[in-house]
């Protein structure tokens, strides 16, 4: 991986990570056209890390409102999703890192893009309500299966919150405070699972992965602000489209 190839993965990261998009199916895209062969999901749990950072930047007056009031029904909620998400994530942990590879990428761009399609036709015949816990539950079940990338987390933990009825705004919210322990999480575990194995988590020079960080957490907090409104407020149809044109794409990378 030279630094010009880590710096525009860090970029693609930042800008793409609070899109109903894909970060890590980006990701695996641009290294299969790099041609990278480092251990590439240790890195990206690393630049997903980058990310966080800037959203606990961004929302830190609600995470340390839940940090104040760790009982709420907003924090059990959080914790509902959260154990969810980790239960699917560990019994399918074989599958999803072989999706790594990005064989099906374009079929997961592709069932993104319906998602959202869907999620716009159907959101728009529904009346919106409170964020339930039957919501945290779908959404923990999404956040699952968005492990595999090509299928957008922040798309599809927010679509099942909006098909569900609640309101666009909690959606989004929940769903970007949700990603912390999530990308916590899994990057405790590659380490763990790199320290047993004795496979070094970054394969990559100090510096470019270093580069690649600084870049991810940059554009990531120039970005959160503006995707979280855009997110809120935009429709889904010209993400749908950019994904379909993109699945498109992958078929000949």
């Amino acid at each position: 991986m030279s630094v010009i190839e880590a710096i525009i993965l860090g970029i693609i990261q930042g800008a793409t990570e609070f899109l109903p998009v894909s970060s890590s199916g980006h990701l695996v895209l641009f290294n299969k056209i790099f041609n990278i062969s480092d251990n590439f999901i240790g890195f990206s749990v690393f630049l997903h890390l980058a990310t966080l950072f800037a959203v606990v930047i961004v929302l830190r007056k609600q995470i340390w409102w839940l940090i104040r009031h760790p009982f709420s029904s907003l924090a059990r909620k959080l914790y509902l999703s959260t154990i969810i998400t980790v239960v699917i994530a560990l019994i399918f942990e074989s599958f999803f890192k072989s999706m790594f590879s990005g064989a099906y990428l374009s079929i997961f761009f592709m069932l993104t893009a319906i998602l959202l399609v869907l999620t716009e036709f159907l959101s728009a015949k529904r009346a919106s309500h409170a964020f339930s816990y039957k919501t945290a539950i779908v959404v923990g079940i999404m956040q699952g299966i968005a492990v595999i990338p090509g299928i957008s987390r922040s798309g599809s933990t927010i679509c099942a919150g909006v098909m569900e009825g609640a309101n666009r705004d909690e959606c989004a919210e929940f769903s970007f405070i949700l990603s912390i322990p999530i990308i916590i999480g899994s990057m405790l575990f590659e380490i763990l699972e790199c320290v047993k194995t004795g496979v070094p988590f970054f394969d990559a020079p100090p510096l470019q992965i270093i580069l690649a960080f600084i870049s991810a957490f940059i554009i990531g907090l120039l970005c959160v602000k503006v995707m979280l409104n855009v997110v809120k407020k935009a429709k889904f149809t010209p993400f749908a489209i950019y994904l379909v044109i993109l699945s498109i794409i992958c078929l000949f990378v």
